[in-house]
């Protein structure tokens, strides 16, 4: 098994970190695990001019070729975000702005094909911890759109019978010692049965 993690918060010592570190704990030595920070490696999240007028072209991944290394690379793909305005970070936004790129997570249409199509088969496991400060109600009231970016947007790219986990600390800004201890053992048991 090989897993990708993109952690991404700006704080190294955030409750966020503690997910990440929860999930690293939990893989242990059952697989080789590369990890992401896009903060502490300083990745640039904007899409520049140069780069979506080169968008279809395959010399493009140039700019972002070891994270494009890194994602053909993985089996496992695992987020770990907060959420913020009840979507994705800017950074994580951009990730997937720059390296989910044509005929690298998707094959664009062509003589045969009139739609995309997946490009990430091999990725057989996609999951994503975050936080909100919002409510559960209100976040489903939303919509949730980080989550549906993801579990949907993201999960119909890789193979087909792509395992998900999902877990989220609703109400963080309020949370407990005991709320956050519940949400890590929730990611605990969620990542125990991802990589099982």
């Amino acid at each position: 098994m090989k897993v990708l993690v993109i952690y991404c918060h700006p704080n190294p010592e955030s409750f966020t970190a503690a997910v990440r570190d929860t999930v690293l704990a939990r893989i242990g030595n059952k697989a080789e695990v590369r990890v992401r920070d896009l903060y502490a490696e300083d990745f640039q999240p904007l899409l520049t001019r140069e780069e979506l007028a080169n968008h279809y072209d395959p010399s493009n991944v140039e700019p972002v070729k070891d994270h494009v290394e890194d994602l053909k690379w993985c089996d496992t793909l695992i987020l770990i975000y907060p959420t913020w305005w009840y979507g994705l970070p800017a950074m994580i936004k951009g990730w997937l702005d720059r390296v989910m790129l044509p005929e690298v997570a998707f094959l664009m249409p062509d003589a045969v094909n009139t739609n995309i199509r997946p490009g990430l088969t091999h990725i057989e496991r996609l999951a994503v911890f975050t936080t909100y400060g919002a409510s559960w109600w209100l976040t489903r009231f939303i919509g949730a759109p980080g989550r549906r970016t993801i579990l949907r947007g993201v999960r119909l790219l890789c193979a087909k019978r792509c395992r998900t986990a999902f877990a989220t600390h609703y109400l963080m800004d309020s949370s407990t010692p005991e709320s956050r201890k519940r949400h890590l053992d929730r990611v605990a048991r969620k990542t125990d049965r991802l990589i099982a």
